[in-house]
């Protein structure tokens, strides 16, 4: 899992959002910090709060043995 601030127009300061492997938001702040490294730093430590993440990454690559005939 990966924690990443984020702020919007309307929200200036930032929030930390925890998002797993596979690019689904597991948990999202409420609370806001002045700087990226307060929200990514609370964020760290909430995420070792959580159980250990069982998604798999997106593979970049996919492979073609299925395009290779059998001789």
């Amino acid at each position: 899992m990966q924690v990443t601030a984020f702020s919007t127009p309307k929200k200036p300061d930032w929030r930390w959002r925890i998002v797993n492997y596979a690019g689904e938001t597991i948990q999202e702040s409420r609370e806001s910090f002045p700087t990226i490294a307060a929200a990514v730093a609370r964020g760290t430590e909430y995420m070792s709060r959580l159980r250990a993440d069982r998604s798999a990454p997106v593979r970049a690559w996919r492979s073609t043995s299925h395009l290779r005939s059998a001789r």
